[in-house]
């Protein structure tokens, strides 16, 4: 009897230590999320149309097509980091609301998968489902679905074509959002059934605003010098001004960010490892605000612009920043 109730203690205690690591295994779990740290980049990304920055004459359009519930095929083209994807994104949760955004929304990268079989498989058979369902907040629900593009650029053109013939079939119950960098890389036949719209380079004011008001909500420190050199390195690019923002943080530990982080964040040159069209882009700004002769900046920049565009096309950034420089120093010869 007594060894019957030594084990039922035993049993009770070990039960009741069970319970504890698994009340202190799901409290630390539930810390551990708590602290899961977000990108800034997707943290202050904006959740409503109105909230995006500076693109006044897509916002406006948006509005009303929202108003209506309805949507037609749209091309949103222009820089990196001007609002296309996030636009798009604000304008469907709008539509559809939390719930039935999952549901609704096929988001793909083009640049990553741009074949021929992307778009008979994923993009062909989403599009072909049926849509049914409201919201639950009564609001109305338009009765198609979206289907968002990014990087739509990359895709072949064998895809492209094949989505031409997607989109006809399937108007009644799917909207297509194509996002890219460049829209003369967009066949024709898929830019006449858009509606286009460029998202234009943010201008420094809007761009300080935006980094002085996530600034402020992360308790970050950054002095006016630093905040204008990253608007100048971010050249419109609101995303890199915001991951630069980030990495200055970081790299700080809460002190004042200065001019000096940014720079060495942001890297001044290609030897450092940076991108070959940063190289570009800065040489640019130095030849422009330079003392030679019309004729010399004219001569260089055409040849800035001719490597801009071989870089652009996935050309070798070795050849052709020897290409480059021997451009400059023949020029810069002539001064001698």
């Amino acid at each position: 009897m007594q060894a019957f109730l030594k084990g039922t203690s035993i049993s009770t205690k070990s039960l009741l230590t069970k319970d504890r690591g698994v009340a202190a295994t799901a409290g630390s779990s539930g810390e551990n999320k708590k602290a899961k740290p977000v990108p800034w980049v997707e943290k202050y990304r904006p959740k409503y149309v109105d909230e995006v920055a500076f693109q006044e004459e897509v916002v406006a359009v948006l509005k009303k097509s929202l108003e209506g519930a309805d949507l037609p095929n749209l091309l949103f083209y222009g820089p990196p980091g001007t609002g296309k994807t996030s636009t798009i994104l604000a304008a469907a949760r709008e539509l559809f609301g939390p719930e039935l955004f999952r549901l609704r929304v096929l988001e793909l990268n083009a640049s990553d998968e741009r074949g021929i079989q992307v778009v008979r498989e994923k993009v062909k058979n989403f599009a072909q489902l049926t849509v049914s369902g409201s919201r639950s907040d009564g609001k109305p629900c338009p009765p198609f679905k979206i289907v968002i593009l990014d990087e739509a650029d990359s895709m072949t053109s064998a895809a492209q074509a094949a989505l031409r013939r997607t989109m006809e079939k399937e108007s009644k119950t799917t909207r297509f959002c194509l996002i890219c960098n460049y829209v003369s890389r967009i066949i024709e036949p898929l830019t006449s059934r858009c509606s286009k719209f460029r998202f234009k380079p943010l201008s420094d004011k809007i761009q300080q605003q935006r980094l002085l008001d996530i600034a402020e909500k992360e308790n970050v420190k950054i002095s006016d010098e630093g905040i204008a050199y990253l608007v100048k390195v971010s050249e419109g690019d609101l995303r890199k001004a915001i991951t630069f923002l980030q990495s200055a943080t970081r790299l700080t530990g809460g002190k004042e960010i200065t001019e000096r982080v940014i720079t060495d964040i942001a890297g001044d040159l290609i030897d450092e490892g940076h991108a070959a069209t940063q190289f570009v882009s800065q040489l640019h700004d130095v030849v422009v605000e330079n003392n030679l002769s019309d004729k010399q900046k004219s001569i260089i920049t055409e040849k800035l612009a001719e490597v801009d565009k071989c870089l652009a096309d996935g050309a070798d950034e070795h050849l052709q920043l020897i290409s480059l420089c021997a451009t400059v120093m023949q020029q810069l010869s002539q001064n001698c």
